[in-house]
This record gives C-alpha cells, sequence and structure tokens, in this order.
C-alpha cells in the first residue's frame, strides 16, 4: 500500500538504482484482481469496471504502473475449435498468395484507440502511469497467421510471400504503437513477442535478424524518439541474439526469464549495466516452494541488485491463477 512512482521504474529501465526497491509484473489474474482491489475501484457499470479494478488491485500490490492493451486492435484469424492445447501449427488463414490477397488486413487507427486511456488515466492514482502492451508481437502474429511448420517451408519457398507477411505484420503493430506513445499517461511500451523455445530460438538467429528484428527496433524508436523506454517481454532461449536485443534494437529492458533456461541471478550477472532485467523468481519456483523460500530468494535478489540498480522483482512471467497466494505475496512483501 505503498505511494505509487511510476519514475522508480524509469530509473529501473534507465539501468540506475531506483530510490527504493521496485516490483514489476506483466499481469496478474482474475481471483488475485478482487483480492487485491478490496472493493476499492469505482464500479460504473461499464465495459471499463474491469480495467478500473486491476488499476486498483496494481496499485495496493506496490506497482507505480498499469499493463494494458489501449485499443482492440488485432490480426483476424480463422475460428477454430480448442480442445486442450494451442499448437503453433494451428493456423492456416495465409498459405499461399492467393490467401494472403484475400487476407482482411486490419488498420490500426481504425480502432478506438483513446477511450481507455482516457478512462484509466480518470481512475488512476497520482504517481501512476500506463505500459502500452501490443496484441502479441512480429513472430507471435505471423504464426498465428500462416502456422509454424509451414512458415519454415514458406521461408525456404516463397521467401518473397514470407517477407511480405512479416512486414504486413510489423508495420501494423510499429502503427499501433504510434498511437499512444505521446499520451502524458503512457511512460513506457512492451514489445510482448516469445522468440524461443527452451533450447533455442524459434527461427534461426539469421532469419530472426532478416524477418523479426528490424521491426522491434522501429517499435523500440517509436518509443525512444518521444524520450520513453521500451522493452521486451519474450520466453525461450534467447541468449544466441541477446546482442541483437541489446546492441541492435536498443531494448531498455528484457523481461521473462526460467531457471531451466538462464536463471535471472546468472543473467543480471552477465547483463548488468548494459540492459534492465525484470522479474525472473522463476513461476514454477514460485509454486513449489515455500513463501519463506520465495521471500528469501526475492530479498536476496534485490539485495544482489541494490548496488548496480536496473532491476525490477517479479514473477519469471506472470502469475496465472495456480500460483499460490501466499508465495506471490511473499515475493511482493519483499520490497518493504
Amino acid at each position: 500500500m505503498r505511494k505509487p512512482d511510476y519514475t522508480q521504474l524509469l530509473k529501473v529501465l534507465n539501468k540506475q538504482v531506483p530510490d527504493r526497491p521496485t516490483l514489476f509484473e506483466f499481469f496478474l489474474n482474475e481471483p488475485l484482481y478482487d483480492y487485491l482491489d478490496k472493493g476499492e475501484a469505482p464500479q460504473l457499470n461499464d465495459e471499463y469496471d474491469n480495467m478500473r479494478r486491476q488499476i486498483f488491485a496494481y496499485k495496493n500490490a506496490g506497482y507505480d504502473y498499469y499493463t494494458m492493451m489501449p485499443s482492440k486492435f488485432a490480426f483476424p484469424q480463422k475460428k477454430k475449435e480448442r480442445v486442450s492445447t494451442i499448437s503453433l501449427n494451428d493456423a492456416d488463414s495465409i498459405a499461399d498468395w492467393d490467401s494472403y490477397e484475400a487476407y482482411k488486413w486490419p488498420d490500426p487507427e481504425s480502432f478506438d484507440n483513446e477511450t481507455s486511456i482516457k478512462k484509466a488515466a480518470e481512475v488512476m492514482p497520482e504517481g501512476m502511469k500506463l505500459i502500452v502492451y501490443g496484441p502479441g508481437g512480429v513472430l507471435e502474429n505471423v504464426l498465428a497467421l500462416v502456422g509454424y511448420d509451414n512458415l519454415c517451408i514458406m521461408m525456404f519457398e516463397e521467401a518473397e510471400l514470407t517477407q511480405k507477411i512479416f512486414d504486413d505484420v510489423g508495420s501494423r503493430l510499429v502503427a499501433y504503437y504510434e498511437q499512444f506513445i505521446e499520451s502524458e499517461h503512457v511512460c513506457a511500451l512492451i514489445s510482448n513477442d516469445d522468440w524461443g523455445f527452451k533450447t533455442q530460438t524459434m527461427l534461426s538467429p539469421a532469419d530472426m535478424r532478416k524477418y523479426v528484428f528490424p521491426w522491434h527496433k522501429k517499435i523500440v524508436q517509436v518509443a525512444h524518439r518521444h524520450n520513453k523506454p521500451a522493452f521486451l517481454h519474450s520466453c525461450g532461449q534467447l541468449e544466441k541474439v541477446m546482442e541483437d536485443v541489446i546492441e541492435d534494437m536498443k531494448f531498455d529492458g528484457k523481461h521473462s526469464f526460467e531457471d531451466t533456461i538462464f536463471p535471472i541471478e546468472d543473467a543480471y550477472e552477465k547483463y548488468k549495466g548494459r540492459i534492465a532485467l525484470l522479474g525472473g523468481i522463476d513461476v514454477d519456483f514460485v509454486c513449489r516452494a515455500s513463501p519463506e523460500a520465495v521471500a528469501a530468494r526475492s530479498k536476496a535478489m534485490l539485495e544482489r541488485a541494490s548496488k548496480d540498480g536496473g532491476y525490477a522483482l517479479g514473477t519469471g512471467n506472470s502469475v496465472p491463477e495456480y500460483v499460490p497466494r501466499d508465495a506471490y505475496l511473499a515475493m511482493v512483501k519483499s520490497v518493504c
């Protein structure tokens, strides 16, 4: 229940030492929002009530910001029945030139890009700002339209079509972020795009550099032109492309870490001073460990970063419903 101060997160993203330990979480979960809000948020019986509840939940948990997707812009996909899991191959909206030409590409400027931010600003406590994220990222949306196996074949057989699809997705995501970056209520952007499996990137580093990274570089430039930071949320093993993340795309921060890939403690020691690192208290660890162990690891990570800065405490990815509440609370209370 401390007073929000978004400048503390900005200090982290500037690779500085914040004035106090700082939290970061991409998103929580509905039962946790209810628990943290405690009925404090104003409810006006409109479509923004849930957003208001989440804003107050973030504030009450000790966060200095609220993450949001301010418009309903998205890339339409064929509706398919979901059984229990979603396959990376479960996509065929675009398979060839004919289906590409027939696809109805959305215009990000045709959506309501003002109301959500306005409604959020009306209730945000003093000291809080918004962090805007997208409807998935460049690679995620291409995979959702084409399918993973299909994309791998298309890159080999139809390089021109592959480039066109990536360009059509990437350019629209850049335009999407441009709608919001000038708002006084927005302090940063998240480019959220899962790039890797447990052992490697989904595409070869060379193909990532050819198709994916140029558009992320442009998204970062959107933020930097307005003197605001942009950070990457991406799961997977990215060690072979981290130099691209830091030196080419020039992301200010990196989020999403897993102990089985690269524990946050090791990542911090390798990259501190070059890029801010957010979260990293592994979700599986938070689920399995005792609240006391979660608190101990959280405090140790904060102590590790207390001299060199550039770190905000949080889980490795997000807080799904199966994360034990006591363990989550033990983590966030570590900043007190």
